[in-house]
């Protein structure tokens, strides 16, 4: 009886310190940890009407309820309480995702067992690669999580039964003041409204918020008005259609009456209309001319998460443009889409604007659980300093777990140069099997940050059923994917160290750093016996060459396109060993016995500045006089192109071989997307062959 009225007393003092909250504006995090923490987070549950509750975990006992690997399913929506039950594991994204759900007067409620962070949980099976068991992992990701709990003054704690610890408020803030605009919530966003109505030609807006301040509401409203204004068309785009739910969900309260082709697509009766178009959909109607051009508008939403190389495309093919972006959260880094993409919006719009929105928008500011989720995920992990330091060194995983500082400076470096960055990278740092971390500087102040993983060293049985498709065993990704879409058995039987990131601080790049590192860890594999070091990125010209130039050489080329990259996977290897060199010699025959072929088909639209690349490692192939004859033809006579085009294809690889003047450069990009690709080189069939004979005419200077 006694516990039960501590009980009732302490859920008695949590609501009232709730009613404070919700006359703050603000939210909080609370720690219920014990053998009974189920029982009090049902009681908490049960204690009040909370707005749209949702129970996290499995075999919830309470209704509406979803598992960690749902939480996406919720973004858009608002929920006064959310209850992560942990005891079937920590789910860093899951967490991240949802507490930009709940609102004002808000819990996040996180339920952990009593001996919580003294070992791995069940979600560490994600990064259990094989033949870990999770059980034998480290948890020093736990364990900081647990310190940084224990130690924050703005997490309510209810550790036992009995006993709740409730952290002081502050006086109350100045309230903000209310827009002019009725149709917004703070003046930020009437701001950025204003500006997104009256973009002006070849004037890009940049914005930039945190989490919660209003930032895709403010596309939709402003959607609404160009098309009032008399739009056409307005076109949209975000790594995944999940990402501009609230942007449609503001349209159809300010369109009622308009019609659904589809889930992301609106249109008026009058047919204008806003359409989402995926990343890769998007970049293939802008090379097919389909979309872009006079008068042509699109917003970009969470535009950190897509690679600035896309952006610069679509850039140069919409007039009026606009990026948005989260400054800090699992979506991606703002600051660092600004740092890449600056020099191009300077280059080809110098004239472009930023503008930024401060004030939240679901929550008042000083909100208590943003800044412990910041703390926590290290969702506001800012560019640290770089130091003068060149040494390179190895850290281990127990001291980073340790050091707060060091943490945030690396994955900081890493949030700013990658643009798929999520909170549980933390926690592969920090405890994923065969995971290594080396910097060139200060682990406070790094200049440039590498991650290793190793992989492969399969039994030779196993190897063959991953090639014949009968098993996938996780992690490997490079490894695998030889052996699965290669056939190469042997890449799966040797030991690899695959280079997962390398990032380098903008201060320091171009100055070595990155090559720098690499070499460390080449180096470092060889005298830990590893027979092969690999990678693998999205072909794009500058990583290959940049690859290439540290003597690695490419082993597979995908065939489908990522849908927000819009590039095919490329893999590149070198060998450490004889018996890794052996690998790498059966890897490249594999890759070029089917190149052409893929280039003819799957390829087709692969950039000439990755082909000719490519083409240079293939295995000499000298001109025949039959070749110099059907060219020469081609170039000074009236010989049909589609009649030689063997001889052309010859001409291709061998000066790709044996290289040009730079500024011909484009002639056999040109070429060799004619001669392998089937692209003509102009939209009318005359003159693509004039500029054909040209190109041809120009490599044969050279050849």
């Amino acid at each position: 009886m006694r516990t039960q009225n501590a009980r009732i007393m302490a859920l008695d003092d949590l609501l009232m310190h709730c009613q404070r909250l919700e006359r703050y504006r603000w939210r909080q995090w609370l720690w219920l940890a014990g053998d009974d923490v189920e029982q009090r987070a049902v009681a908490l549950w049960q204690a009040k009407e909370w707005q749209a509750p949702l129970w996290v975990g499995q075999a919830a006992p309470c209704q509406p309820a979803i598992n960690a690997g749902q939480a996406r399913t919720r973004l858009g929506q608002e929920h006064q309480l959310i209850i992560i039950d942990t005891r079937q594991g920590f789910d860093p994204d899951a967490v991240g995702a949802l507490a930009g759900t709940v609102v004002a007067g808000g819990l996040l409620v996180l339920l952990t067992p009593n001996d919580w962070a003294t070992a791995p949980d069940p979600d560490y099976r994600r990064i259990a690669d094989y033949p870990h068991a999770y059980q034998g992992l480290s948890a020093h990701y736990l364990a900081r999580l647990k310190r940084l709990l224990s130690n924050d003054d703005k997490v309510i704690r209810w550790l036992t039964d009995s006993h709740i610890e409730l952290p002081r408020l502050p006086e109350m803030s100045a309230q903000t003041p209310l827009p002019a605009d009725l149709d917004c919530l703070t003046q930020d966003q009437a701001q950025t409204v204003a500006a997104l109505v009256n973009l002006k030609r070849r004037r890009p807006l940049v914005i930039t918020a945190d989490r919660g301040r209003g930032k895709s509401a403010a596309l939709g409203i402003a959607c609404g008005r160009l098309l009032a204004k008399g739009v056409a068309h307005l076109c949209i785009t975000a790594p995944r259609p999940g990402a501009v739910q609230p942007v449609f969900e503001r349209l159809a309260a300010l369109y009622p009456e308009a019609s659904w082709p589809s889930a992301h697509s609106l249109q008026l009766a009058s047919g204008q209309r806003v359409q989402f178009i995926a990343p890769d959909a998007l970049t293939e109607a802008v090379t097919q001319g389909e979309l872009g051009g006079d008068g042509s508008y699109l917003f970009v939403d969470e535009a950190a998460a897509i690679p600035p190389a896309l952006l610069g495309r679509w850039l140069n093919a919409f007039p009026r443009i606009a990026f948005a972006t989260t400054v800090h959260g699992y979506e991606g880094s703002g600051r660092g889409f600004a740092l890449r993409f600056r020099d191009q919006l300077k280059r080809h719009t110098p004239q472009w604007r930023d503008i930024s929105l401060e004030t939240p928008v679901r929550w008042n500011p000083g909100d208590p659980l943003e800044a412990t989720l910041n703390q926590l995920l290290l969702l506001k992990a800012d560019l640290p300093p770089c130091s003068a330091n060149r040494q390179c060194q190895w850290l281990s995983q127990a001291a980073l777990g340790r050091d707060d500082a060091a943490l945030e400076a690396l994955f900081g470096l890493l949030v700013q140069s990658h643009y798929r960055t999520t909170p549980s990278d933390i926690r592969q740092l920090l405890d994923g099997p065969a995971t290594q971390l080396g910097l060139q500087g200060d682990p406070t102040a790094p200049r440039g940050v590498v991650v290793t993983r190793d992989e492969g060293g399969f039994p030779a049985d196993l190897a063959e059923q991953v090639a014949r498709g009968e098993r996938r065993p996780q992690g490997h990704l490079l490894a695998q994917s030889l052996a699965a879409h290669a056939g190469c058995r042997e890449a799966l039987t040797a030991s690899w160290r695959r280079v997962t990131r390398i990032a380098t601080h903008p201060e320091v790049r171009r100055q070595g750093v990155a090559s720098c590192l690499l070499a460390h860890s080449v180096d470092q594999a060889r005298r830990d016996g590893r027979a092969l070091c690999g990678a693998t990125f999205g072909a794009e010209a500058g990583l290959l060459a940049f690859w290439q130039a540290a003597g690695f050489t490419p082993v597979r080329l995908g065939i489908s396109r990522d849908t927000t990259t819009g590039e095919v996977a490329l893999m590149v290897a070198k060998a450490l060993t004889p018996h890794g060199a052996q690998v790498i010699a059966s890897l490249r025959q594999r890759l070029h016995d089917g190149l052409l072929a893929m280039l003819a088909f799957e390829l087709s639209e692969l950039p000439g500045d990755v082909v000719v690349p490519l083409l240079a490692d293939m295995p000499s192939r000298p001109l025949e006089r039959h070749h110099l004859e059907d060219i020469s033809d081609l170039a000074f006579a009236h010989r049909d192109p589609r009649l030689a085009r063997g001889a052309l294809q010859a001409l291709a690889i061998h000066a790709a071989q044996q290289g040009v003047e730079k500024s011909r450069h484009a002639d056999l990009q040109g070429l060799a997307r004619w001669a392998l690709q089937n692209q003509p080189l102009a939209s009318s069939h005359k003159a693509s062959v004039a500029a054909l004979r040209k190109a041809v005419a120009a490599v044969l200077k050279d050849v």
